[in-house]
């Protein structure tokens, strides 16, 4: 079987409550990218040689992704991860691919800067972190369970069960209270970027780029109080969202290292939720990561858009041929839940026939398109401050890794670049869990100062 994707038309959006609805007020089209299931199981032609090698290091080394979004709807009795779910990241899922840790996505979009707004947002963020304990103490404890730092993960892992952690995408839930930075990692996250699409309490955001429109210029005053909680208790700061200014003022204030949990090289792809040269630089003296993105339009944008127009064209014949009304996303988000769902499921099958018409007109971004980032990225920052996310089920996958049992093809895409096992392990775990431990360090030391 095919399995399918979303790919992001723009950026700047607000949610509904849902992060697969947060794709479709960004105008999306649903995708097929054509992955593993091909009549030879390797889409992107590995040689054997190159493909032995890398199950060889895929076995042995710890394979963490720092991006993967959750739907609360997928974490019940009767639907829930132990199941092969049409998404991109599940249990099933993670086995085939052998994907170790997924960082599970505690996302809320942007809302007004109100005590009212800030209170759903704090209860949408709640749902999720409910959802993901839910799944690690009641839905699968015997397959998967929840870490808090690197030890912990390394541990599961030896015990031969999936790892689950906590990020936070937004701090808008936050509010005004700063007591729940520690509230939130009392519940397990590990880090947490200050905005979104669109300016927070907290910072501004990238997408002031769109018109040169500021709210704080940078870092707020809540903001900073929020930062010093979060390296008080040992949360990572993630910049993938905020401004430029934001960034410089976070590597500024903050007291230890601090990662990019899901962007990619601004230099190979000019997309605002990329970093450039000089913001790599920053990160580097920092002693950061940037975890480098699988989402197609960030990775390269003319290949991206050719491939999406060609798809578009094929799917509103198909459509007609199949007698299904292609309606526009401002409809579909007016309809019920159920049928919601119900439009998705039909509008993917049509993607998916749709994809078999346009293989040779358009070719979609790959893996091969994915990891000329990270090699552009080491070359900027050196092997210690590059790692590997996906943002899977929230519009990223490409062909190849289009999801959690693909994973295996990113190895592959490496060993065919001659890189080593030491330095594929610092790719997929080591850099990221590094830092951890150096937030942690870090905020043992202010915790002891304080006493």
């Amino acid at each position: 079987m095919n399995r399918l994707r979303f790919l992001s038309l723009t950026s700047n959006t607000k949610p509904i409550n849902m992060r697969i609805l947060k794709i479709i007020f960004c105008a999306l089209l649903i995708v097929s990218c054509n992955n593993k299931q091909t009549e030879n199981n390797n889409p992107m032609g590995y040689s054997d040689e190159v493909l032995a090698k890398a199950k060889e290091i895929h076995d042995r080394v710890l394979k963490l992704d720092t991006h993967v979004d959750i739907n609360v709807n997928n974490f019940t009795a009767e639907k829930n991860y132990n199941q092969e779910l049409n998404t991109q990241v599940n249990l099933p899922f993670m086995d085939e691919g052998d994907l170790d840790v997924a960082w599970l996505i505690v996302y809320t979009g942007q809302g007004e800067l109100n005590e009212e707004e800030y209170n759903k947002a704090y209860k949408n963020a709640i749902s999720k972190f409910d959802a993901i304990h839910r799944l690690t103490k009641e839905l699968a404890p015997d397959r998967i369970e929840l870490a808090v730092n690197s030890k912990e993960a390394r541990d599961i892992h030896s015990k031969g069960k999936r790892v689950a952690m906590i990020g936070i995408e937004n701090g808008y839930p936050v509010g005004t209270e700063v007591s729940r930075v520690k509230e939130f990692y009392d519940l397990g996250a590990r880090y947490m970027s200050l905005s979104h699409n669109g300016h927070s309490q907290l910072c501004d955001s990238n997408t002031g780029e769109k018109d040169s429109i500021w709210l704080h210029n940078g870092v707020s005053e809540l903001g900073k109080e929020v930062i010093k909680e979060m390296n008080k208790w040992g949360m990572m700061i993630d910049v993938s969202h905020p401004s430029k200014k934001s960034i410089q003022d976070m590597i500024e204030l903050t007291k230890a290292p601090i990662i990019a949990s899901h962007s990619s090289a601004r230099a190979l792809c000019g997309h605002s939720r990329n970093l450039d040269d000089e913001q790599l630089q920053w990160m580097k003296e920092n002693g950061g990561v940037v975890q480098t993105v699988a989402f197609s339009s960030y990775l390269k944008t003319d290949k991206h858009n050719t491939y999406r127009k060609a798809l578009g064209e094929a799917m509103k014949k198909v459509a007609k041929e199949e007698g299904f009304e292609m309606k526009p996303w401002g409809e579909v988000r007016k309809m019920k839940d159920e049928e919601i769902s119900e439009y998705i499921s039909k509008r993917r099958e049509i993607s998916k026939k749709a994809a078999e018409t346009v293989k040779s007109e358009a070719e979609p971004v790959d893996v091969a398109d994915f990891v000329d980032h990270i090699d552009y990225l080491i070359e900027k920052m050196g092997i210690d401050h590059v790692g590997i996310s996906s943002d899977f089920d929230g519009g990223g996958g490409v062909y190849g890794w289009d999801d959690a049992s693909e994973t295996l093809n990113v190895t592959a895409e490496l060993v065919k670049r001659g890189y080593t096992e030491e330095e594929i392990a610092k790719l997929w775990s080591g850099n990221l869990l590094r830092v951890l431990d150096e937030v942690e360090a870090v905020a043992q030391k202010i915790q002891q100062a304080e006493k």
